[in-house]
C-alpha cells in the first residue's frame, strides 16, 4: 500500500461504512449520501491508497488484505477528528468570561446585558480585573475571554495578541469631596482645577492606561498628577483613601457614587475616554458575536461613537476609535 501526502477524512468514513454493512446500498444510506457517489469516494481511496480496498460481487462485498489492515486505523483516525469536533464544540459552549473593569461602570454592564438577551443560551460571566492593562495579560493566557477600556493605552506588544471594537466615547467627569469648592457647581471646567493634584490611578499596575490618559489630558493645564498610592482593594478601602487624601479624582461620567462625594463632568473641552470591546485573536464563541452586536447595537442607538463639538481625545487613539 503507498503512502499519500493525506486523505480526506470523508473518504475514510465511506470506507469504514462499507466495510462494516458489507454492502454499497445500506452503506450509501447510513451516510445519507447517493450510491453512485459512496462507490466514487471507494475508487478514489484505492487510487489514493494504490490498493484494492473491496472485492466486489454481485451477491457481496468483501474486504480484501489491505482492506482488513486499513480498518482499525481508518477507525481510530474518524474517532479523533470525532473528539476534535467535540471538543471544539464544547469550547463554544463554555462560558465566555468578560471583564468589566469594576462593578457600578455602565458601558460594558450594558453591553453584558444586551448580549445576554439576544444570546440567551450562551453563558455570559461577569469578572471584574481594574483594568485593561491588567485585563489583557488575562485575555492573552486564556484567562479571560474579553474587557473593555482604551485600547491605545496598550503596550505595543499586548495590542499585537488583541483585536478591538469601538463601543463609545466616554465623557469624563471628576469626583470631588462634597464640601470642596467646586463641588456647588453643575459641571467642571477644566481650568478651575489648575493647581489641584487629582487621583488618576498612579501607581496600580493595572490601570496604567487610564493613568496616561490622565497625563494626556493635564499635560500643559497646570494640573498635577497625584503621585501614587496604596492599591486599595475593593470600594470600602478605595473610599477611605479617598477621604484620606481629600484628592479629585478622575473618572467617567458614569461612575458610581461614593459617600460624601459628588459626581461633575469635565467640559471646556469635553474630555473623553475612548472605550472599546477587546478581545484575544483568534478566539470563537457565539457569545462574543453576542457582544459585538450589543455593542454596536447601543454605539448607534445612544450615539456613543459621535464626539461632541470640541470633545478632546488623545491623537493616539483617533486612529484606533474609528468605527
Amino acid at each position: 500500500m503507498s503512502v499519500p501526502a493525506g486523505i480526506d477524512p470523508r473518504l475514510l468514513r465511506a470506507f469504514v461504512a462499507v466495510a462494516e454493512e458489507l454492502h454499497f446500498t445500506r452503506a450509501a444510506a447510513r451516510l445519507y449520501v447517493a450510491q453512485q457517489a459512496l462507490s466514487r469516494d471507494i475508487r478514489r481511496l484505492e487510487r489514493e491508497l494504490g490498493a484494492e480496498l473491496f472485492v466486489r460481487t454481485t451477491r457481496q462485498v468483501t474486504p480484501t488484505a489491505d482492506g482488513e489492515r486499513l480498518l482499525p486505523h481508518a477507525r481510530r483516525v474518524l474517532a479523533a477528528q470525532d473528539d476534535l469536533l467535540a471538543a471544539f464544540a464544547a469550547g463554544r459552549s463554555r462560558p465566555l468570561l468578560v471583564d468589566l473593569n469594576s462593578p457600578g461602570l455602565a458601558t460594558g454592564r450594558r453591553v453584558l446585558h444586551r448580549a445576554r438577551e439576544l444570546a440567551p443560551d450562551c453563558e455570559l460571566m461577569a469578572r471584574y480585573e481594574s483594568g485593561l492593562t491588567g485585563a489583557a495579560a488575562e485575555l492573552l493566557a486564556g484567562r479571560l475571554d474579553v474587557s473593555f477600556g482604551r485600547f491605545a493605552g496598550l503596550d505595543p506588544a499586548l495590542r499585537s495578541g488583541l483585536q478591538q471594537q469601538p463601543v463609545r466615547y466616554e465623557p469624563m467627569a471628576v469626583v470631588l469631596p462634597e464640601d470642596h469648592p467646586l463641588a456647588a457647581r453643575a459641571e467642571v471646567p477644566l481650568s478651575e482645577l489648575v493647581g489641584e493634584t487629582v487621583y488618576a490611578g498612579a501607581g496600580n499596575p493595572r490601570t496604567l492606561e487610564w493613568t496616561d490618559l490622565a497625563n494626556r489630558l493635564f499635560e500643559g493645564r497646570g494640573i498635577r498628577l497625584a503621585a501614587p498610592l496604596p492599591l486599595a482593594v475593593g470600594d470600602e478601602e478605595f473610599e477611605r483613601i479617598m477621604a484620606k487624601t481629600r484628592h479629585p479624582v478622575l473618572a467617567v461620567v458614569d461612575f458610581p457614587a461614593m459617600p460624601h462625594t459628588v459626581r461633575r463632568p469635565l467640559v471646556g473641552p469635553v474630555p473623553l475616554s475612548p472605550v472599546s470591546l477587546v478581545w484575544r485573536k483568534g478566539l470563537v464563541h457565539p457569545g462574543l458575536e453576542a457582544l459585538r452586536r450589543a455593542a454596536a447595537e447601543l454605539a448607534a442607538g445612544e450615539g456613543w461613537l459621535r464626539r461632541p463639538a470640541g470633545g478632546w481625545i488623545p491623537s493616539v487613539d483617533a486612529a484606533v476609535m474609528q468605527p
